[in-house]
C-alpha cells in the first residue's frame, strides 16, 4: 500500500510539471527578452532618474557612470538620495558626476530622518521623487534604479521608445544577476526561474491578466501614472516594493486595456552586486520570503508542501526505488526529474553556465525551503525585511 501511495505521489509531481511545461504561460522558456528598437521617435519625453543609495562607495562609481552616460536624446537628469551613509557615498557620485563632465546633470540629496510606516529605500525614492517635481517641467517618466546596477548606454533610450511605442505606463527589467561564484551558480539562476514561475512574465506583459510584477533594479513609470496610484506613498510599507507598485500601476489601467505593464529579461544590463558566500543569498530570500505568503502560516505549510512535492518526491523516489528494484516507480521518478530538468535549463543557458547545473533543481529547492522558513522564523521573533543595514519590525 505504501508502495502504491508513494507512486502516486510521484505521478501527482509530474502532473504538476507537465502543468507548469504547458500551461503556466511558458514562463520556464525565458522567452519574455527586452530587445533594442531600430526605430526612434520623433520627440523624446522628459526623464528624472532615481538612485537611493546607502553605502555604496565600492560599486557605485561604475553603476552611476553608466546611468550619467546614456545616450538619452531627451530632456535627462539624476537625483541620488543619500541615505545616510557612512563611507561617503555622496561625495563620490559628486565626484563621479565631475569626472563624466556631467555635474549639472546630477543632485544629490541627503535623506531625512526615516518617517513610521515608510521602508527605507522607499522612503528615499519618494524624497527623490518630491525633489524631481520641483523641476520645470515636471518629468515625463521616473526612471528608478539602484546604486549596484550598471546599465547598457542605450538603456534609458530603449525603454522609453518602448513603453512610448507600445503605450505602456510601466517597464521593468530583471537586470542579469551575478553569476560567477559557487553559490551564485548554485542558487542565483533560481532565484529567476522562481521569480518568473511566480510571477509569468507573458502573464505580467497581458493587459487582461491580473497578474502583475516588476524588477526594482530598472522601473521606468510614466509620472501620470504615479501620481494615479497615490504616488510611493501608496505602497510606502511595501517591503516586495516593485511587485506592490506594479500591481497597482496595472490595477489602476484595468478601466483602460490599451495600457499596460511589461517585464522582461535583459542581458545588457546587470547587478554588479556579488554573493560570495551561501549567508549573504540566504538572507536576500530570507528577507522577503515569507511576505509573498502574506505572513501566513497556512500559505507556508501549503506552501512547503507542495515545494515537496514538486522538486523533491522525484528524486527521493528515484534512490528509494533503484535499491528496492521498483522499476516503475524509478521509471516515473526519473521522467519527473527529466522534466523538471527541461523546464529549467532555459534559465542556465540564460545565465551562460554549464547545462548540469539543471540536474541540481531539487537540491536548490530544499535550500529555498530552508530559507522560506527561516524567513517566517524571523517574522515571528519580530524581525523583518532589511534594506542596507537596517531591520524593519513587521505590523
Amino acid at each position: 500500500m505504501s508502495d502504491r501511495i508513494f507512486l502516486s505521489l510521484i505521478i501527482i509531481s509530474a502532473i504538476i510539471w507537465i502543468y507548469l511545461l504547458g500551461f503556466r504561460g511558458q514562463f520556464w522558456r525565458s522567452n519574455q527578452r527586452f530587445k533594442p528598437q531600430t526605430i526612434e521617435l520623433e520627440s523624446y519625453p522628459s526623464v528624472t532618474a532615481i538612485i537611493p543609495a546607502r553605502n555604496e562607495a565600492e560599486l557605485l562609481p561604475i553603476a552611476l557612470r553608466s546611468v550619467l552616460n546614456q545616450d538619452y536624446p531627451g530632456s535627462f537628469s539624476v537625483i541620488l538620495v543619500d541615505d545616510r551613509s557612512t563611507d561617503g557615498t555622496a561625495n563620490l557620485a559628486k565626484e563621479v558626476a565631475e569626472k563624466s563632465s556631467k555635474p549639472q546633470q546630477l543632485k544629490v540629496i541627503e535623506s531625512q530622518p526615516l518617517p513610521p510606516g515608510w521602508t527605507g529605500k522607499l522612503w528615499a525614492i519618494e524624497q527623490g521623487i518630491s525633489q524631481a517635481q520641483k523641476i520645470t517641467p515636471l518629468p515625463d517618466y521616473f526612471w528608478l534604479t539602484d546604486a549596484d546596477i550598471e546599465h547598457d548606454l542605450t538603456n534609458l533610450r530603449q525603454l522609453v521608445i518602448k513603453a512610448q511605442r507600445d503605450n505602456l505606463n510601466l517597464v521593468s527589467l530583471m537586470v542579469l544577476l551575478k553569476c560567477q561564484t559557487f553559490w551564485e551558480k548554485l542558487l542565483i539562476p533560481a532565484f529567476v526561474f522562481f521569480f518568473q514561475k511566480l510571477y509569468p512574465f507573458a502573464w505580467v506583459n497581458d493587459p487582461n491578466n491580473p497578474t502583475a510584477a516588476a524588477a526594482g533594479g530598472c522601473i521606468v513609470i510614466q509620472r501620470q501614472a504615479l501620481e494615479c496610484i497615490g504616488g510611493i506613498q501608496a505602497v510606502r510599507q511595501a517591503l516586495i516594493d516593485d511587485c506592490t507598485l506594479a500591481q497597482a500601476v496595472k490595477s489602476s489601467s484595468q478601466s483602460d486595456r490599451t495600457k499596460s505593464i511589461w517585464l522582461g529579461l535583459t542581458t545588457t544590463t546587470h547587478s554588479l552586486r556579488t554573493y560570495s558566500s551561501l549567508s549573504r543569498i540566504w538572507d536576500t530570500i530570507a528577507r522577503t520570503a515569507f511576505t509573498q505568503l502574506n505572513y501566513s502560516a497556512w500559505l507556508l505549510l501549503a506552501t512547503l508542501l507542495g515545494m515537496v512535492l514538486t522538486y523533491l518526491v522525484s528524486p527521493i523516489g528515484l534512490v528509494i526505488s533503484i535499491l528496492t528494484r521498483d522499476w516503475i516507480t524509478a521509471i516515473t521518478s526519473l521522467f519527473t526529474w527529466s522534466l523538471m530538468t527541461v523546464a529549467y535549463l532555459p534559465t542556465i543557458r540564460l545565465y551562460k553556465i554549464s547545462s548540469l547545473w539543471a540536474f541540481y533543481l531539487p537540491a536548490i529547492a530544499f535550500l529555498y525551503i530552508l530559507m522560506t522558513i527561516d524567513s517566517a522564523v524571523r517574522y515571528w521573533r519580530g524581525q523583518g525585511g532589511a534594506w542596507k543595514g537596517r531591520v524593519y519590525p513587521q505590523v
